[in-house]
């Protein structure tokens, strides 16, 4: 039961939240470029940074979106930014903007939980031949 539960989990993590994830990383590729500063370091991966930059003369702080890279940086660290012309609060990190990080953990996620949904197939015909014997 509990190899059924991880595989929707992760399963979810993959198609819920990782492959839109990497979409909309991808959707910025062609967004106005900034410089930047790491206004709040932490996992950026789970969505927990953000920077400071100029925007239209006006100074902007947002938060970079889940999938992004760059959680080892410091604050205060240089980096370059895509964002939304009409919206700069819609923001990420120059070199996440391929989605390639997100899409990989979406990849790698989904395989994972195939694994333990295979477990639990398993486990459960076991479990059906012991209880015929």
């Amino acid at each position: 039961m509990t190899s059924l539960v991880i595989a929707l989990l992760l399963g979810s993590l993959s198609a819920l939240v990782m492959f839109p994830a990497a979409r909309h990383l991808r959707s910025l590729q062609g967004g106005e470029r900034a410089q930047a500063t790491l206004h709040t370091a932490g996992s950026c991966m789970a969505g927990h940074c953000s920077v400071e930059f100029e925007a239209d003369g006006r100074t902007v702080v947002a938060d970079l979106p889940v999938g992004s890279g760059g959680g080892k940086e410091s604050v205060g660290a240089d980096m370059a930014v895509r964002y939304r012309a009409d919206d700069p609060q819609v923001v990420a990190r120059q070199e996440d903007v391929g989605g390639g990080g997100a899409a990989l953990l979406a990849w790698v996620s989904g395989g994972i939980a195939l694994v333990f949904l295979a477990l639990s197939v398993l486990f459960a015909t076991s479990l059906a031949r012991q209880r015929r014997n």
